[in-house]
């Protein structure tokens, strides 16, 4: 292990590397604030928009994530916009008050970075409570409460192969998700399950008490009032392609990309052991994986409903519906 010395403090090869990385982009950020002081002031100069826009994905670990962010990144180029990952320290999903004032500010009114795409491993945020007249457009993607902790728990052991040399916080721990849930280990407790619940419900205190009916109603209203699609890893291509259709602008070849791209199946956690029936038939008796089970059910029926009403299948493909209402009875009418 390499290890190094950075003004007193010890650094692993990994820590160095994201020192390096917070190095890079606040350099990045101040190229950008000089250039916006040379070119004058632009905060006045308003946005089509199109241009205006901005989405955010708040990523649910473990949920096909970086495969799908990979297809943002593959296409930000040529669809002219831009992505920006957001990296909260040992990737707390719940921000502090100030960072969420600075966040939402920087959301708002950075035009450089319009069109913007925001990634990261954040719970919802109501920009609405800061003020704010046009709010971002979230989108996310779940996945079955039980399949996403087994490949988190493996994950955390043995890594995947997006960046396989890197040394994973579990790595040396053989046992398998089946043991540690028959030895009633801690890293597969039906507390682990409650995730995907609090990321949908937010900032809240109550978010984040282990199950909270309240937490599930609020991440249920979310999800149907404050989220433009959440699509299920299961399910990840119907997911690209209603977003292509619907927003263009950036996700315009997404569908392709997804479907011959290498990247977009890039990710896979390796040494993965599929648990018994034994195994998950322990874990389905907890109130918790009913509460994230419920929600995902809820998600996938929201999700499968979109989707009826904007493709047609046939010959075993689906296609978008082409735009299927107009306008009549126009008046007054015109000379």
């Amino acid at each position: 292990m390499i290890k190094l010395i950075v003004k007193g403090e010890e650094f692993n090869r990994q820590g160095w590397e994201s020192v390096q990385e917070r190095a890079i982009a606040r350099h990045e950020v101040r190229e950008i604030e000089q250039r916006h002081t040379m070119d004058g002031p632009r905060q006045d100069v308003a946005l089509d928009e199109e241009e205006d826009m901005v989405i955010i994905y708040n990523r649910v670990p473990k949920t096909a994530s970086t495969s799908f962010t990979n297809i943002a990144y593959d296409l930000c180029a040529k669809n002219k916009y831009h992505v920006l990952h957001i990296n909260t320290t040992k990737n707390n999903p719940v921000m502090s008050l100030q960072d969420q004032v600075r966040f939402v500010k920087n959301i708002t009114s950075w035009k450089e970075m319009k069109p913007g795409f925001y990634h990261g491993h954040v719970s919802y945020l109501d920009f609405a409570k800061f003020g704010v007249k046009k709010k971002p457009i979230y989108i996310n993607v779940i996945r079955d409460p039980i399949e996403r902790l087994v490949s988190y728990y493996y994950f955390l052991r043995f890594g995947d192969d997006y960046r396989p040399g890197l040394r994973r916080r579990k790595q040396g721990d053989k046992k398998t998700f089946d043991e540690c849930v028959a030895e009633g280990g801690s890293d597969c407790a039906p507390e682990k399950l409650w995730l995907q619940i609090p990321f949908f419900c937010g900032h809240s205190s109550e978010c984040w008490n282990v199950g909270s009916r309240w937490a599930m109603d609020q991440a249920k209203y979310n999800l149907i009032n404050e989220y433009f699609l959440v699509g299920v890893t299961e399910e990840l291509e119907d997911f690209i392609m209603l977003l292509e259709a619907a927003l263009p602008r950036f996700f315009r070849g997404a569908t392709e990309l997804y479907r011959t791209g290498k990247k977009s199946h890039l990710r896979k956690t390796t040494e993965k052991k599929l648990p018994t029936k034994q195994t998950i038939a322990k874990l389905q008796q907890s109130d918790i994986w009913k509460m994230e089970n419920e929600f995902y059910e809820f998600a996938l029926e929201q999700f499968q409903f979109i989707r009826a009403h904007a493709v047609r299948e046939k010959d075993g493909d689906l296609y978008i519906l082409a735009q299927n209402f107009f306008y009549e009875k126009i008046y007054p009418k015109s000379n």
